[in-house]
């Protein structure tokens, strides 16, 4: 993988002018209306005393118990709810789930569809999400591993398409579950991106790039648009750790360039605690940003980056941006995946496939279950390279 960018990094201090390169991302610094005394003059942080908690009414008012509460549905009602679903499908037609297949339908039942259609004579780039997609969605995260069928699968998968995991979780950690060096990793939703020392583009002291080894002793360079925020990060981790402890069930993980804040074991009664938790100490810092995903409570720099924008920046280093002979398919299950459904959906120019078991409004075009019916997917595009390459062989 080629890592070559134009951009310089999108953070937030003073307000400053914003040029745009070919991705829309900021090459100078974005403003921000919010002011806060976060950093210094000489733009030395400054460690900022907490406030005690204030009135729950602040989580409710401001909508994210809400937001909350419909992102992360009962699990045992999703079951349950499924399980009717696909019961009366076959004598129903109508019921939600069928008519929600109709719109996204299946991209194994389409699959002929896709490569026939969409497919022929194109370079494919596969990006993964990792859980809910790779992996089930487990009570402990630390516990959401691939099946080695899976590992297989994307192993043989990346023989034949350049393929990329973009995770919320660290890159270290992802990297870790996957446990692959075939492929490309984006953790941090994107902000931590890793790629081999060949760029012709990219110089060595870019602001965006730092040089590292990864365990097989083999240098790479690191895009990572938000480096500045990481000391922001850790401490925010740290204080999350310590304010949520005596919340029984609740977990704060440290994803590098996001702290995350899990509350699917907290019982529901309690959720306006978490949420007030993360509320208060967000106050004391304004160029952070909360972002919900499955009950999941998100900390993250306030700058222009996402999932959508590592597709397009992976894709720029992969030469694959300006061709038209490109297909590039985004896989995932969560409601930061819908940023990158959206790039792809906006551009033409390739397909978003949402895994789901139950109906969802998505930015994306195709649909699977679970991550056995990902595996099924894979294993079909590999099969279909695979007998592609033999004909014309």
């Amino acid at each position: 993988m080629e890592l070559k960018s134009n951009h310089s990094s999108p953070v937030l201090t003073d307000p400053a002018p914003v040029n745009k390169s070919r991705l829309g991302i900021p090459s100078g610094l974005l403003p921000y209306s919010q002011q806060g005394p976060s950093f210094s003059a000489s733009g030395k942080y400054i460690s900022i005393p907490r406030k005690k908690p204030g009135k729950l009414d602040d989580v409710r008012s401001n909508g994210w118990l809400d937001a909350m509460k419909s992102s992360s549905p009962p699990r045992k009602k999703l079951i349950k709810d499924f399980s009717l679903e696909v019961t009366a499908a076959a004598d129903d037609s109508e019921s939600p789930y069928c008519s929600w297949m109709l719109k996204y339908p299946s991209a194994l039942y389409c699959f002929g569809q896709i490569v026939k259609q969409h497919a022929s004579n194109k370079k494919i780039a596969i990006f993964l999400d990792y859980d809910g997609t790779l992996s089930p969605i487990v009570d402990d995260p630390d516990r959401a591993l691939m099946s080695d069928a899976t590992r297989s699968a994307v192993r043989n998968l990346a023989l034949y398409f350049p393929t990329a995991i973009i995770s919320g979780r660290s890159r270290d950690k992802v990297f870790e579950l996957v446990g692959l060096t075939e492929l490309y990793y984006a953790g941090s939703h994107g902000m931590d991106i890793m790629g081999p020392v060949n760029s012709n583009t990219v110089s060595d002291d870019h602001p965006n790039c730092v040089k590292s080894t990864d365990q097989q002793g083999k240098e790479l360079k690191l895009f990572q648009p938000a480096r500045e925020f990481l000391p922001m990060i850790d401490e925010v981790f740290r204080t999350l750790v310590e304010n949520t402890k005596g919340i029984e069930g609740a977990k704060v993980e440290n994803h590098k360039f996001c702290a995350s804040v899990h509350y699917r074991n907290v019982d529901e009664k309690n959720w306006s605690t978490v949420a007030q938790c993360v509320h208060d100490i967000l106050k004391d810092y304004p160029r952070l940003r909360l972002t919900h995903g499955r009950k999941v409570l998100e900390v993250r720099p306030v700058i222009d980056w996402n999932k959508g924008k590592a597709v397009e920046f992976l894709l720029e280093s992969l030469g694959l941006d300006s061709s038209d002979d490109v297909l590039p398919i985004y896989i995932g299950d969560d409601r930061t995946d819908e940023d990158a459904f959206k790039v792809l959906r906006e551009k033409s120019k390739g397909y978003g496939i949402l895994v789901s078991s139950v109906p969802k409004e998505t930015k994306a075009v195709y649909s699977l279950k679970d991550p056995s019916e990902v595996m099924e997917f894979l294993k079909s595009l590999v099969r279909w390279k695979e007998q592609d390459e033999a004909e014309i062989a």
